[in-house]
């Protein structure tokens, strides 16, 4: 279309000037001018249309000359800034003319200078970030060579590592306020003036001072350590000091009254409470060096129940025994009765699980003999409204629990034996020692109550015999007395009379005639002291140790040994 346009332009072009010079030939004619005067003037005319032209034509040739300059400028300055801005290089589109050449170059030139001073206003104003935060957290800033343009890569990690350091300085400032508070707490409870520059910058308010360095942050964790184990060392001597001034104030009958208004000034730091305590620990002492007398019996007595808490026998008592009957009261004799203290007390927290679990299977073992000796009370059953139930419901949580507890027992000890290096003791015995002991000395105090009961109601020993057929009228000593048909001639005598094994026999009939076989009755008297009752015969057996709940069960879960006689006229009451 726009060729069509030119074309046409450049026809009418060629009509005007035809026209004109036809006009300019009708105004020679009109006027006269000769065909001499008329090339001259068409000769002038020519000049004058080609002067115009080649101008017009220098003009468009200057044109095109600069508009391939600017093309070649423009690709080089493009060649140069892709190279600094680290792009690659731009390829121009074929069958462009000059002019759209030129405008694509100058175009793409304008748009990568702008997006250089953009990266480089970026850059200035990304590293500037970089070096304060580098500077506060003493880290590497992101290197960058001086002189170069940063790339887009190089930009967006500069980028990402500001992020990174950000985050990190906000943990740090979090960590770090975290540290400077509990230091200044921690020296405010214990009344402690900071003395080193790095207790001063660890508590001043500005935080511009301290820089959040790794190193800096160990040094608070060290201070805020070592200012931890000054309080635990000084609430250590606070607490002695108030064990002290307790101890003393029971022993010297202080008045609740004055106890009461010494604690109400107790509110300050660590060290003020010290102080404080310290004060009132010398003023008790003074008074007990008064009352020495009356202090030794206290403690005398307070060291008594310790030992009974730590079920110390006799053999552990014996050694302090010259001192605890010294009547001579002086301050080193006090000094001894609290050193045996402290050692008693502490041996009391070292071994109170173990206590405390001898403890609970010594109430159990009560519970259990109670148990035992109502068993054997006839009297239990007359009860009413489920107390039986509940015994029973009792007596088999008992038996459940004393065999768990003695194995309890017997692994804490082997523990404990095995940590400490030392035995402990209870009752002076060790512990699965005096836990046996009590299982033996109550066995054996089953067996005498059992031949106790058996003396008291004199139990026959005879063994059970079936009655056999007799003449009417005789008699058997020991034998089981039957029906018979008494006779004017025959007297029944009831007597109690010894039998030769010394014990009363049961009733005799003693008929008018003699009994018919005398072999028969000395047979029954032998028999009546051959065969003892069982547990007789299993008392001659060798005794057995019992030392445990198990133990004493299985025993009594054992057969009866084949020789003992079996006689259902023989009772074995518990």
């Amino acid at each position: 279309m726009s060729s069509r346009r030119s074309e046409a332009l450049a026809v009418s072009l060629v009509s005007g000037i035809n026209m004109a010079m036809a006009r300019l030939v009708d105004i020679w004619d009109s006027i006269g001018i000769m065909e001499e005067q008329r090339v001259e003037r068409m000769e002038t005319v020519k000049k004058h249309i080609e002067s115009l032209l080649n101008d017009m034509i220098t003009e468009e040739a200057a044109l095109k000359q600069r508009i391939g300059s600017n093309i070649g400028k423009f690709q080089e300055q493009l060649e140069t800034l892709c190279q600094e801005m680290s792009l690659e290089p731009s390829k121009m589109e074929e069958g462009l003319t000059v002019l759209q050449k030129e405008r694509n170059l100058r175009l793409q030139v304008e748009a990568l200078l702008k997006e250089k001073g953009d990266r480089q206003k970026e850059a200035r104003s990304l590293q500037q970030q970089d070096e304060e935060l580098c500077v506060e957290l003493c880290a590497t800033p992101y290197y960058i060579p001086s002189g170069t343009l940063p790339s887009r890569l190089q930009l967006q990690e500069l980028r990402q590592h500001i992020h990174t350091l950000t985050q990190e300085k906000n943990s740090r400032v979090k960590v770090f306020e975290g540290l400077r508070e509990d230091i200044g707490r921690m020296m405010q409870e214990m009344g402690h003036e900071p003395e080193t520059s790095l207790e001063k910058e660890a508590v001043c308010s500005d935080d511009d001072v301290f820089l959040l360095t790794h190193e800096n942050i160990k040094a608070l964790k060290l201070l805020l350590c070592q200012l931890e184990v000054k309080k635990k060392s000084l609430t250590s001597t606070r607490d002695e000091l108030k064990g002290r001034a307790q101890s003393l104030w029971e022993r010297l009958d202080v008045l609740q009254l004055e106890r009461e208004g010494f604690l109400e000034g107790l509110m300050g730091p660590l060290s003020e409470d010290i102080a404080l305590w310290q004060k009132e620990v010398d003023g008790l002492e003074v008074q007990q060096k008064a009352r020495l007398g009356e202090v030794i019996s206290k403690v005398r007595q307070e060291l008594a129940d310790y030992w009974d808490k730590c079920m110390f026998g006799p053999a552990q008592k014996e050694t302090f025994n010259v001192h605890f009957c010294d009547e001579s009261f002086t301050e080193g004799l006090l000094s001894i009765h609290e050193a045996e203290l402290q050692r008693v007390k502490a041996w009391l927290e070292k071994s109170r699980p173990l206590l405390e679990n001898v403890e609970k299977w010594e109430k159990n073992w009560a519970l259990f003999q109670d148990f035992e000796r109502k068993a054997s009370d006839p009297n239990r059953f007359s009860n009413r409204g489920g107390a039986l139930l509940k015994e029973a419901k009792d007596r088999v949580r008992v038996q459940k629990m004393l065999p768990k507890l003695e194995e309890e027992l017997r692994s804490g000890v082997e523990e404990f034996e095995k940590i400490h290096g030392s035995p402990i003791l209870v009752r002076g015995q060790k512990v699965m020692e005096y836990i046996s002991s009590q299982w033996e000395e109550h066995r054996l105090q089953r067996g005498k109550e059992k031949n106790e009961r058996m003396t008291k109601k004199g139990e026959v020993t005879q063994p059970f015999k079936t009655p056999s057929k007799r003449p009417h009228g005789s008699t058997s000593v020991g034998s089981t007395p039957n029906k018979m048909r008494k006779t004017p001639n025959q007297t029944t005598l009831r007597s109690t009379c010894p039998t030769p094994s010394g014990t009363p026999s049961a009733f005799i009939s003693m008929s008018a005639k003699p009994p018919l076989s005398t072999n028969k009755a000395q047979k029954s008297r032998t028999l009546d002291t051959s065969h003892a009752p069982l547990h007789e015969l299993n008392s001659e057996k060798k005794h057995l140790r019992i030392g445990s709940y198990s133990e004493f069960t299985s025993e009594l879960s054992k057969k009866t040994n084949h020789d003992a006689v079996l006689n259902s006229t023989v009772k074995d009451i518990f």
